[in-house]
């Protein structure tokens, strides 16, 4: 006899718990046992007011976080779909079945309160605790970089100049209004500056001048130098901008023959079992990999304490710059060589005997 299943629902007795629905074997009942996210309450205790309102549980945001990574979603309203859905994610969470659950609206508010620099300590946090734990080998590095679309269209670009120019003129308006307050905060940085022990100040002004003629990928959040002019021609992410969202510029996306708006995003990975990722950088689409390479290569090995015996990327790493200065650090360079007679109409080195 075929079965029929009756669309019929009881009221929850009040004994059953959300403790009890989930299975004992459940992914995220593993990652609450395994990772301990409170720290990141210390963290952020600097940027809450110690009265008022209470906010979303920083934890709360952070682990909305790791959800969204771990359930491949792109957007905060889908998100908050797929928790509201899901017995094991209100779980993890914390959140009870009749509890309402923290609205998409207030995580991209947090998100942007927080910013990029709180992200960073939340993701080198992740990573020191992968160091304590022996995940990470820290013989071999592996680095490369992925393409990224961005949630913005061609048709949302302007005139790079004109955008900037706004943008200035509306910089120059808050520093006007904050002015006595900038010139007190110049003052204290002044006297610390002049109470330090270190180089002479001929000294200090000649390596102030030798860092600034370096572009620091990391330390710029990874902006592009657009004041260089690479290869002898001028980029269109230099021209153009788009004013929904200025950090992406266009990129060829693959097996697509229109432009898109994107970034690239470079990885450092480690060569153990565990493949942790130590550091990553987001920079515009037309950034290269090779051009941050350096700066991600050395800020790895200085911040984990690490002394490789191979670096390994694809030929898009395999500058003469970056050999050079790998080999130089005493790590063996394992990448290819560019092909550079199939990019100029010179004669290469296959052209003579």
């Amino acid at each position: 006899m075929m079965g029929i299943k009756d669309r019929s629902f009881a009221v929850l007795p009040h004994n059953i718990s959300l403790e009890e629905l989930v299975p004992k074997e459940n992914f995220y009942r593993r990652l609450q046992s395994t990772l301990d996210l409170s720290f990141v309450r210390d963290l952020m205790r600097p940027l809450y007011a110690g009265a008022g309102r209470p906010s979303v549980d920083p934890v709360v945001f952070f682990k909305l976080q790791l959800v969204m990574f771990f359930e491949d979603l792109r957007s905060e309203r889908k998100l908050m779909s797929v928790v509201a859905d899901r017995l094991s994610l209100r779980w993890y969470l914390g959140y009870d079945l009749g509890e309402p659950l923290p609205d998409h609206s207030s995580l991209t508010r947090i998100r942007e309160r927080y910013g990029l620099s709180v992200f960073r300590r939340f993701f080198e946090r992740i990573v020191e605790m992968c160091v304590e734990a022996g995940l990470a080998w820290g013989e071999e590095l592996y680095f490369d970089a992925t393409k990224v679309e961005a949630n913005a269209s061609l048709d949302s670009t302007r005139s790079r100049s004109l955008f900037e120019n706004l943008h200035k003129r509306r910089k120059e308006h808050l520093e006007e209004i904050f002015s006595e307050q900038r010139s007190f905060i110049q003052d204290a940085h002044a006297t610390g500056i002049a109470a330090m022990v270190g180089p002479t100040a001929e000294k200090r002004r000649a390596l102030a001048q030798k860092n600034a003629r370096q572009h620091r990928w990391i330390a710029q959040a990874g902006r592009q130098q657009r004041e260089i002019v690479r290869w002898g021609y001028k980029r269109m992410a230099d021209l153009r901008v788009s004013t929904t969202d200025s950090d992406a510029s266009p990129m060829q996306a693959k097996n697509k023959s229109t432009s898109r708006l994107g970034y690239q995003t470079h990885y450092v990975v480690d060569g153990g079992k565990a493949r942790v990722i130590l550091d990553v950088l987001v920079t515009p689409a037309e950034v290269t990999e090779n051009l941050p390479m350096l700066d991600l290569l050395f800020r790895s090995c200085f911040r984990w304490r690490l002394h490789p015996h191979s670096v390994t990327a694809d030929a898009a790493y395999g500058t003469t710059e970056n050999i050079a200065a790998i080999e130089k650090a005493g790590i063996r360079a394992y990448t290819a060589l560019v092909d550079h007679e199939k990019r100029t109409s010179l004669f290469g080195r296959d052209a003579f005997s």
